[in-house]
């Protein structure tokens, strides 16, 4: 826990108060058959000895979290203060990169856990249902998403959806339209990334609940049949109550890891229509430019996002915890 959480924490924190160097120029003059003149260079040794001296950059303090690549907080101020409407404020913010990502990454996260932990709980239902002799051609086949790479997969449905894919030629004939495209659009790119997540994450869940399932108390179950108890009023109150931590817990995990949602972008090619908190922190630490203190400033922010999104969920636990003992 110290070595691998807590001191690359205090790393990326104290990164996150510097800033790179600006690089040194001095004045040379440059002379050929026409004359001399004075121009300004970069002076390279001295700007290599100042990056050594003082590896972590400039100390700026918070200066780098209320910048326009982060919080933006003077921007903000200004849209506030000069929009008219929601909608035009809305307009502006969405403009700032932080915002953008975080936006994109709020309505991935709380779009994608419920949906998932809702079909994962249907294909268990399902499959628990089944013949004994047709389950584990069913389970297999059900785990096949979560098996293959996230970067894979994101590959796969990427090419699928194109105009020469199985999905984007079949929209097209659909819709009597050659020039339909689901990587066009914005919002169909959004719904697209999302329907990929439910896709990737829904087999966890399932696994998860299934196993739940095996543990019902089959005592319980009976005597709600013989009261008269229909099928779903079973599921409603015998089956969804004994499941509750395991929702607890299948939604704890998945709210961290779609917060995190970065192979989709990538996979999907879709960075210019989406763009999360991850993937801007691997903007920034990508080029030759490696803007650490930007992504380290972002990696903070992202922490303090988990935490909060986090907290009802640990709540939960927590009051359940306390009820028990």
């Amino acid at each position: 826990m110290l070595l691998f959480i807590f001191l690359p924490i205090i790393s990326v924190v104290t990164q996150s108060l510097h800033i790179d160097h600006e690089q040194v120029f001095v004045e040379v003059e440059n002379c050929d058959f026409f004359g001399c003149k004075k121009a300004m260079a970069v002076d390279t040794e001295a700007t290599e000895q100042l990056r050594a001296e003082q590896p972590l950059g400039r100390f700026v303090g918070l200066d780098n979290y209320f910048n326009r690549s982060h919080l933006a907080s003077s921007e903000i101020a200004t849209a506030w203060k000069n929009s008219d409407s929601f909608g035009e404020f809305y307009d502006q913010v969405y403009n700032l990169p932080l915002y953008r990502a975080i936006i994109f990454t709020l309505v991935y996260t709380f779009t994608v856990t419920p949906l998932l932990i809702i079909l994962g709980f249907l294909i268990a239902i399902g499959v628990n249902s089944l013949h004994r002799h047709l389950k584990g051609f069913v389970i297999f086949f059900s785990l096949l998403p979560m098996i293959v790479t996230p970067l894979v997969g994101s590959l796969i449905l990427f090419w699928m959806i194109d105009s020469r894919g199985i999905i984007g030629s079949s929209l097209q004939h659909l819709f009597n339209d050659p020039n339909l495209s689901l990587k066009a659009s914005t919002s169909l790119t959004w719904i697209t990334l999302m329907v990929y997540g439910v896709w990737h994450s829904a087999p966890f869940a399932f696994v998860i609940f299934y196993a739940g399932l095996q543990t019902l108390p089959q005592d319980t179950l009976e005597s709600a049949m013989i009261d008269g108890a229909s099928r779903w009023e079973r599921i409603r109150y015998v089956v969804i109550p004994h499941l509750m931590p395991l929702v607890t817990f299948v939604a704890l995990i998945q709210l961290m890891d779609n917060f995190r949602v970065f192979e989709p972008i990538v996979g999907f090619n879709a960075s210019a229509h989406a763009t999360s908190l991850s993937s801007i922190i691997f903007s920034d630490l990508g080029g030759e430019s490696r803007l650490l203190s930007s992504a380290s400033t972002t990696s903070v922010l992202t922490i303090l996002g988990v935490i909060v999104l986090l907290s009802p969920v640990l709540y939960r636990t927590w009051r359940d915890w306390e009820r028990k003992v």
